[in-house]
């Protein structure tokens, strides 16, 4: 019989299953790009709203959608870095390129919601 909290994880670990496969067979439609939305779908984002709000309080909460509001730069730095890399570099380095680029930016995000 599994724990609470390995059943919790199992959970976790079976919708992020889920998005990868659903992003996989999107991929191959016509409507392919579609696949590009679901990254975005709030599954991890609920979780951690429903974490803070029911371990934190609401103050807390709220400072978590702040940031998370936020949190679309370093998405939007990744996105915009690799559009523009994917005509210059090949797939595999453009997207690692891309990655660091969003690390970067995030870590700035994080550096600057510290010091507000």
């Amino acid at each position: 019989m599994l724990s609470a909290s390995s059943a919790n994880l199992l959970v976790k670990a079976l919708i992020g299953a889920l998005m990868v496969l659903l992003i996989g067979v999107l991929s191959r439609t016509r409507n392919y790009y579609i696949a590009g939305l679901l990254p975005l779908f709030p599954t991890f984002a609920l979780m951690a709203h429903y974490i803070v709000g029911s371990e934190r309080g609401t103050a807390d909460l709220k400072a978590t959608i702040l940031f998370g509001i936020w949190a679309v730069v370093p998405y939007l730095a990744y996105l915009t870095s690799l559009y523009w890399l994917v005509d210059r570099l090949r797939l595999v380095p453009a997207l690692l390129v891309a990655l660091g680029i969003w690390c970067v930016v995030a870590a700035g995000a994080v550096l600057l919601w510290q010091k507000h």
